[in-house]
């Protein structure tokens, strides 16, 4: 079974529906590319996923017939590195704000010239099937680098942050930018200046010709997105999951 890289379903893929990985266990992960999902975001920053944890799922995840991103903490760029050693397709770096925090991101996903990532691919080249040369040569085109846009400061400089070689993409995180633009008083992404803000964001990266995603509470709030023009998508997470599952069961039980 053919599994193509996630830089080259964006090429034939309009639109790209992610799951959401939280839950250290690669089970889980694995389960949920079987479920439908071709990618999977698996969050270092906020979920309960550590780097040995991360190594593991990603294989899950590559041998289920998935793609990989990986979300770092914030400012960890040197973690970008290690889970593209380890075979993942993009790393979603949190909290880039301007052209310099951008520039550090992309240096650790990049080879020269673009960046300074260090050579050590050895699982990547693993999961990969080809050889290290191989990888060497197309890694700056096949792995990806996705910076989230979600402060004020980020909204100015999404433009200039799009128009760095070295970024591929960006990710909007939208409970954190309505908090922003709300001034901390609501956490609202269906907020008229936070869906203009979005918008805007989609505009900027058709324009630059890169990849903008976004995350989406519901499969409608997906649907929304999809139609502001977002190139992917990420829909609710693994424990969104479990409990819907399970809630519809037990409600079917009893009824």
């Amino acid at each position: 079974m053919t599994n193509p890289s996630l830089a080259g379903r964006f090429k034939t893929e309009d639109t790209i529906l992610a799951g959401w990985i939280s839950l250290p266990e690669p089970l889980v992960a694995e389960a949920c590319v079987r479920a439908g999902f071709s990618a999977l975001v698996v969050d270092l920053q906020h979920g309960q996923v550590d780097m040995l944890s991360a190594t593991r799922i990603i294989a899950g995840i590559r041998h289920a017939g998935g793609r990989a991103m990986l979300r770092i903490p914030v400012g960890e760029y040197a973690t970008a590195s290690r889970l593209l050693d380890a075979g993942a397709d993009a790393v979603i770096a949190p909290m880039i704000e301007t052209v310099a925090d951008a520039e550090a991101f992309a240096s650790f996903v990049k080879y020269p010239p673009l960046g300074t990532r260090s050579w050590g691919p050895t699982r990547a080249v693993q999961l990969s099937g080809g050889t290290p040369e191989a990888y060497r040569t197309g890694a700056n085109g096949e792995t990806l680098a996705i910076a989230m846009i979600e402060t004020l400061t980020a909204l100015r400089n999404v433009e200039a942050i799009l128009a760095l070689p070295g970024i591929d993409g960006v990710f909007v995180g939208p409970a954190d930018l309505s908090i922003a633009l709300s001034n901390g008083a609501a956490l609202d992404v269906d907020a008229p200046d936070a869906v203009a803000a979005f918008r805007t964001i989609a505009d900027a990266a058709r324009a630059a010709g890169k990849i903008a995603g976004i995350y989406a509470v519901d499969p409608a709030h997906a649907r929304r997105c999809f139609g502001m023009g977002f190139r992917f998508a990420t829909l609710m997470s693994d424990l969104g999951y479990l409990t819907a599952g399970a809630k519809a069961a037990i409600a079917a039980a009893r009824s």
